[in-house]
């Protein structure tokens, strides 16, 4: 029988340290959306430019993201263990591992962006792929020149999280956001006595936005006014823990971003059109439940990793079900929306009929997939709450491979379904993803790993402390 009070409690719980992250959300992928309708007002070639530069954006993006999932596992134990010390040791460490991991992202962008983005569209249109090349290598040089700031902002925001305070994140993010759109806005269309800079602008207003947002959380961090702080790192065995948590969802980023070379050069051979729909459904997709998922995400991290570090895996894996089972619901019930309303939806980003018709497509796909997505994502922040990386990196890896190219390539190509496969490869990756990390969450040994870890580096679960009243 279920406790429906406790379920109640935790849901409150999780919703008071996830709808901050749901604001900041709101406004990044809003960012994004801006580039992708400014950019639209130019052409599809500019949508594709983007899109495609995008792809190689996220490299830097997994590692950041990567190295904030060991951030957030470190920090959100060690926080519920009271270990203050060893936690702003570990956050001082992740910062720096990141900053220098971000230099080779500088140097590819300024020598490799415009080749490496002709080589995906290799299968398309010779001219069409040229120009797309030549704007999104511009692009890439511009917004890769912050790889550094990026990785040190989203590694600093996830440390931050960790330890319960939910808010702060937000607040520098948002402001930041916002400025990033707007600077999208004036830099592209040339407004308020702008010079009308249209891809180059967009790529300018997403790096000062990166560097002003890894300014901003670096002082409040080495300030010490949200409590955790800066340290200077001299336990090796901190360094080891956090690269063993991160690595495999480092790989699990990289394997993903890795798929979409192949997956967009496919989409290209079917038509510049066809690649961007796939754009705009990803876009629309993203901006109207990613904010939810990846709030839950985050907060599932929180409460599963504080629960460990404060001695109770009973609740761990209690919190752990319960916001899976949030997930479910809230992301599910938009998925149906976008089903129902993705015609009307597409139309605000796209005059152009065949990108219409494709995009249509896409927000479907995506729609009827959102339950699944909602299920793995959630789980699999719960498990790397637990620094138990490796399952939700099998689970995205084997989904990617086998279902999201793998129907794409043998039902577009070789069975000559064409598009139609794409979608459905779309639509289902995410019931196999979902299948691994439940089956990981209900039989795996995240809990006695966790406490194995934070043994070995030191942590005391004599002391815990209440730490989402932040959030």
């Amino acid at each position: 029988m279920v406790d429906r009070g406790r379920v109640a409690g935790v849901w409150r719980r999780v919703l008071s340290l996830s709808w901050p992250m749901m604001v900041e959300q709101v406004t990044r992928t809003g960012m994004r959306t801006t580039d992708v309708l400014v950019t639209a007002l130019f052409s599809p070639i500019a949508v594709a430019a983007i899109g495609l530069a995008d792809l190689f954006a996220r490299l830097p993006l997994r590692i950041g993201l990567g190295l904030g999932t060991g951030a957030i596992a470190l920090s959100s134990q060690d926080t519920g263990a009271g270990a203050e010390a060893t936690r702003d040791e570990a956050i001082s460490q992740a910062l720096l591992v990141g900053a220098l991991a971000g230099i080779p992202f500088m140097l590819f962008g300024f020598l490799l962006g415009e080749p490496a983005i002709a080589l995906i569209g290799e299968w398309g249109d010779p001219e069409e792929v040229a120009e797309v090349a030549d704007l999104g290598g511009t692009y890439l040089a511009i917004i890769f020149a912050t790889a550094p700031a990026r990785h040190v902002s989203l590694i600093a925001a996830r440390s931050l999280q960790g330890t319960g305070d939910t808010r702060t994140p937000m607040y520098v993010n948002v402001v930041s956001n916002l400025l990033n759109v707007a600077l999208s806005v004036i830099l592209g269309l040339g407004l308020l006595g702008a010079p009308r800079l249209e891809v180059v602008g967009v790529g300018l207003a997403t790096a000062i936005g990166n560097v002003f947002t890894a300014g901003a959380l670096l002082a409040v961090l080495a300030l010490g006014v949200r409590g955790a702080g800066l340290r200077r790192p001299t336990q090796l065995v901190i360094a080891k823990q956090l690269l063993v948590v991160s690595a495999p969802k480092i790989a699990e980023g990289l394997f993903a971003t890795v798929v979409e070379f192949p997956f967009n050069a496919l989409l290209l051979y079917f038509g510049t059109p066809v690649n961007a729909g796939y754009q705009i459904g990803r876009r629309v997709y993203q901006q109207v439940t990613s904010p939810l998922s990846r709030g839950l995400h985050v907060a599932a991290s929180v409460v599963v990793g504080q629960s460990l570090g404060a001695g109770k895996p009973d609740d761990a894996r209690f919190e752990g079900w319960a916001t899976t089972a949030l997930g479910v619901l809230f992301v599910g019930g938009i998925g149906l929306g976008l089903v129902v309303a993705a015609r009307p939806i597409v139309t605000l980003f796209t005059g152009d009929a065949a990108t219409a018709r494709h995009a249509t497509a896409f927000v479907r796909a995506y729609g009827i997939g959102a339950p699944f997505v909602a299920g793995m994502v959630v789980l699999s922040g719960a498990l790397q709450g637990a620094s138990e990386t490796r399952t939700p990196l099998v689970a995205r890896a084997s989904g990617l491979l086998v279902v999201y190219l793998g129907v794409s390539v043998i039902g577009g190509l070789v069975l000559g379904f064409g598009p139609l496969a794409i979608y459905v490869a779309v639509a289902s990756w995410h019931v196999w993803a979902f299948a691994i990390v439940l089956w990981g969450f209900a039989r795996g040994d995240w809990a006695e790993r966790a406490a194995s870890m934070m043994a070995d580096r030191g942590t005391s679960v004599d002391s815990p402390v209440a730490s989402d009243s932040d959030g």
